[in-house]
């Protein structure tokens, strides 16, 4: 599990429009940091140390799991990615972002490419002001003052004027939803991923004990005899494993990730029941289904069949060896009629057929913005 930090940036542009270069920096921390938790007002200043236009300036609080080193190049990367080129010429000049590191938990840093909290942070309205606003009772590490104090005691002169317009903090992922439950056919990589966003985001996991089911390995040698008390005890683990998991939990405090939903249980038996079989099977669903916790966000990975193969064969699980492309299309197709008949369900379908997001970090944010920004 990732050690999530508080660290404090100050934003800063006196180039464009200079309301859209925050907000855009702002939420491409907020995908490529970390939470942004809180932000100041804006404020207006004239330059410092040249002779350019004002300034737009405000700080923000954001929860981030990168150490100091891997923060500042992540900050210089992302200026870079607005439009900012940084020139050996020594002295201020206009600029279409600034971003800086003005505090890290309590740290004190002096690196060479990194001095923490900020040599000049103590001298600048136009840090100070807004920081406090957010960080009003947090103690300089090196001060050991309280930064309002810090504030009054500045020397600064300048004139710095509210702006009125507000800025907008982007919807962290455990804010937004309480409980996620992650869903794909056979070797679409669910589990991998509720293990990735568990130990991101720090959540509960929830992962399905199908290692723990005598019925499994016997299933895949002879479907008929073993479908139904396979998915009859499946049925029956599943249940119990989420009624007694999720009542643990706090569902209004605890962020909650899972890598199946009780419905998973219906698709397969369609596929794998004889008609009668599954006639009584329903019956048995339908009571249990009404008990469990629906989740806020249901995420449906899809991967085409001929990955999905690849998948099963890398992972080396005897008993899948045999699955077939058909039976695997079976499964796909039960989960598309799901989909199209649950209209009380948030669902988000993500296609990963040509992402690799467990070894490609592009690709996994790339699903982690997906559901940042899903609306229903």
């Amino acid at each position: 599990m990732k050690i999530q930090r508080i660290t404090y940036l100050s934003i800063g542009t006196n180039k464009g429009d200079k309301l859209e270069n925050i907000q855009n920096a702002i939420n491409i921390i907020a995908d490529k940091i970390g939470a942004v938790l809180k932000i100041a007002s804006v404020y207006k200043t004239p330059s410092l140390g040249f002779d350019g236009a004002d300034f737009y300036n405000t700080c923000i609080k954001v929860s981030t799991y990168l150490p100091p080193e891997s923060l500042i190049k992540s900050l210089l990367a992302i200026e870079s990615e607005l439009g900012r080129t940084r020139k050996d010429t020594g002295g201020y000049a206009d600029r279409i972002i600034d971003i800086d590191i003005i505090l890290f938990e309590d740290e004190i840093i002096f690196s060479k490419n990194l001095i923490v909290p900020h040599p000049r942070m103590l001298d600048r309205k136009f840090v100070l002001v807004p920081l406090v606003e957010i960080a009003r009772n947090t103690i300089h590490p090196i001060e050991k003052k309280h930064l309002y104090i810090c504030l009054e005691n500045c020397i600064d002169n300048s004139e710095i004027t509210l702006v009125k317009e507000q800025l907008k903090r982007p919807t962290p992922i455990t804010e937004k939803y309480n409980y996620i439950a992650i869903e794909g056919n056979i070797g679409a990589g669910k589990t991998s991923l509720a293990n990735m966003m568990s130990d991101e985001f720090n959540a509960k996991i929830v992962l399905e004990r199908f290692a723990d089911n005598p019925f499994l390995p016997k299933f895949y040698e002879d479907n008929e005899r073993y479908a139904f008390p396979l998915e009859m005890s499946f049925l029956a683990d599943r249940y119990q494993q989420l009624t007694d998991d999720l009542a643990q939990f706090d569902l209004f405090k605890n962020f909650i990730v899972s890598d199946y939903y009780i419905f998973k249980s219906l698709i397969f038996a369609q596929v794998t029941l004889q008609k009668d079989e599954y006639k009584l099977y329903r019956k048995m669903f339908d009571l249990m289904y009404k008990e469990i916790t629906k989740p806020d966000l249901y995420v449906y990975l899809y991967q085409n069949t001929e990955r999905l193969l690849e998948n099963i064969k890398k992972r080396g699980r005897d008993y899948e060896q045999n699955i077939e492309a058909s039976y695997l299309q079976k499964i796909h197709d039960g989960y598309s009629n799901f989909i199209k008949t649950e209209p009380d369900l948030n669902i988000l379908i993500i296609d990963v057929s040509d992402l690799d997001f467990v070894n490609n970090t592009k690709d996994y944010n790339l699903i982690i913005n997906k559901i940042k920004n899903h609306t229903v």
